[in-house]
């Protein structure tokens, strides 16, 4: 995953493809050029271990309702000024508590949580790739799932290694230009809509989520240019996650997200051809529910992260029509 000139190591996970000099890291803090070796310093150390509604992720079309191992680790190759998880995604992981957990165990872990998936997310689990892939591995062949929650900020070759063991993904688009990733996340766009094509090709679930932040990317035209090219290259059935922004990092002198705002970006949503469109962190009417996109139906309902009914037949099937609702099941 590297190029190496002068004992300097050029990192090609992600696109930032960092120059490394001996005993430094790249931008993520976590990929160091140790002894002429780049490697993941927090391998086999997450420092937030929990089990989540598979609904916190957030996944509504996969599994509803079902308990997910979570793992998290230090770090992050952007530098989103809204950052929700700073204390992990932007601390130092030599400063940051951190538990061993080598791949092998993962799976024990999660059977014995009564969890049939795991999930790498809290901060960019593709900065710790090795570790996630060997993870992912291990519970592939435990007969368990795995779930990427992810920036998608990850550069083609190595993704593409890694998809073939990852069932599910959620991928933040964080906002639809590139003049927003650059002054706001010190990254570039182009490349996590590349990933999202790449994961739909690799046949992995995709749901997308794009937190609406006041001001900065909640404009008709930022909103609609995203939607617009859900509907038209990830398909107009890939579930959206509308997210409630809170003053966050270094954006505390922004306000939340007016619900009026979201609402709106959920009309503009589905009249860009979308079908499932959620509301997060925030109680509207409807928000959280999945209903069939042929008769609308309601199939699953839902209060924040708890199913409270679920209606789909057990091969995914709308309860009134029959048609297949999009999303895998069980």
């Amino acid at each position: 995953m590297s190029g190496q000139s002068n004992d300097v190591i050029r990192c090609g996970i992600c696109p930032k493809a960092c120059r490394i000099p001996p005993g430094f890291s790249g931008e993520c803090r976590v990929r160091m050029n140790l002894d002429g070796r780049l490697v993941a310093v927090t391998y086999a150390r997450p420092c937030a271990v929990h089990v989540d509604p598979m609904e916190k992720k957030p996944l509504f079309h996969f599994c509803p309702g079902a308990a997910i191992l979570s793992l998290g680790s230090a770090g992050c190759n952007l530098h989103c000024k809204h950052c929700q998880n700073a204390d992990l995604s932007q601390g130092n992981p030599e400063d940051i508590t951190a538990f061993a957990l080598p791949p092998a165990e993962v799976p024990a872990l999660a059977k014995k949580h009564g969890c049939g998936h795991v999930a790498y997310t809290y901060n960019e689990p593709l900065v710790n790739y090795e570790y996630v892939r060997d993870c992912c591995i291990a519970v592939r062949a435990a007969g368990l799932r795995n779930v990427l929650v992810t920036a998608g900020y990850i550069q083609a070759k190595p993704l593409a290694a890694l998809l073939p063991h990852v069932d599910a993904a959620n991928v933040d688009i964080k906002g639809f230009s590139e003049a927003f990733y650059r002054e706001v996340c010190e990254a570039s766009l182009s490349p996590v809509l590349a990933s999202v094509l790449q994961m739909i090709e690799a046949r992995v679930h995709v749901e997308i989520t794009n937190l609406v932040i006041p001001t900065l990317n909640d404009s008709d035209d930022m909103l609609d240019g995203l939607f617009g090219w859900l509907a038209g290259h990830a398909g107009c059935e890939i579930p959206l996650h509308l997210s409630r922004f809170f003053p966050a990092f270094r954006m505390t002198h922004l306000p939340p997200t007016p619900l009026a705002t979201l609402l709106r970006a959920r009309a503009r949503a589905k009249a860009a051809g979308l079908k499932h469109v959620y509301v997060g962190n925030a109680e509207v009417p409807d928000g959280d529910d999945t209903f069939c996109a042929d008769c609308g139906a309601r199939v699953v309902t839902r209060q924040r992260y708890v199913v409270t009914a679920n209606r789909g037949k057990p091969d995914g099937g709308c309860p009134e029509c029959g048609r297949p609702v999009y999303g895998i099941w069980s």
